[in-house]
């Protein structure tokens, strides 16, 4: 989906626009950094408890919020297409896919420098919970509606969605506006009421 690139760039901009630096805590740390190997020195500031480490704003985390749940999403979404095309074609399919569960458990590089970095530590049973809505979505509503769901970041399981799934899969997720004046086309009814015109 040519949003999603994005729609996850954005959310990490928006964390990283609320990032500051505590500069008196820099000059402080200074005096104490061996300049003769800055490499190691450098590593060892970030590395500090307190040196880097941004007190997250409500922005910040709304933004560490929406990345982790549209990363759960698409990693879920992932598991459970891959699945359904292993099943049919590998033997040992389900002991593949309970190996990748147990990895992504542990966390990978990727997992633990995002943790490092903003904090963000994409939970085990956030993707679980994302695998079980897309599998539940495909077999309630078929592969297209499933899939259809991409179209707009709108569309899309909220967490809220994740950790309560029934209301999303059997919810209306269209908007029907037939009952509205004017209908869908902004025609006013025979009388003219609802045609702006008619005033």
């Amino acid at each position: 989906m040519p949003w999603l690139r994005q729609h996850l760039l954005g959310a990490v901009e928006a964390y990283a626009a609320g990032i500051t630096i505590d500069m008196s805590k820099l000059r402080d740390a200074l005096p104490d950094m061996d300049m003769s190997n800055p490499e190691e020195a450098l590593r060892g500031a970030l590395s500090g408890e307190t040196l880097f480490r941004p007190e997250d704003s409500p922005q910040q985390k709304a933004a560490l919020a929406r990345l982790e749940t549209a990363l759960a999403l698409v990693e879920g979404w992932v598991a459970t297409v891959v699945s359904a095309a292993a099943d049919s074609r590998l033997v040992h399919s389900a002991a593949l896919a309970e190996a990748i569960r147990r990895r992504r458990a542990s966390g990978g590089p990727s997992e633990r420098t995002f943790a490092a970095l903003v904090g963000l530590e994409l939970r085990p049973r956030m993707l679980r919970e994302a695998a079980a809505l897309w599998s539940d979505l495909t077999e309630a509503r078929g592969i297209d509606a499933r899939d259809a769901l991409w179209a707009h970041p709108d569309l899309l399981p909220t967490a809220d969605d994740l950790a309560s799934p029934d209301g999303f899969l059997h919810g209306v997720n269209e908007f029907d506006i037939s009952d509205l004046d004017g209908g869908p086309t902004g025609e006013g009814d025979a009388t003219g009421e609802g045609d702006p015109g008619a005033e």
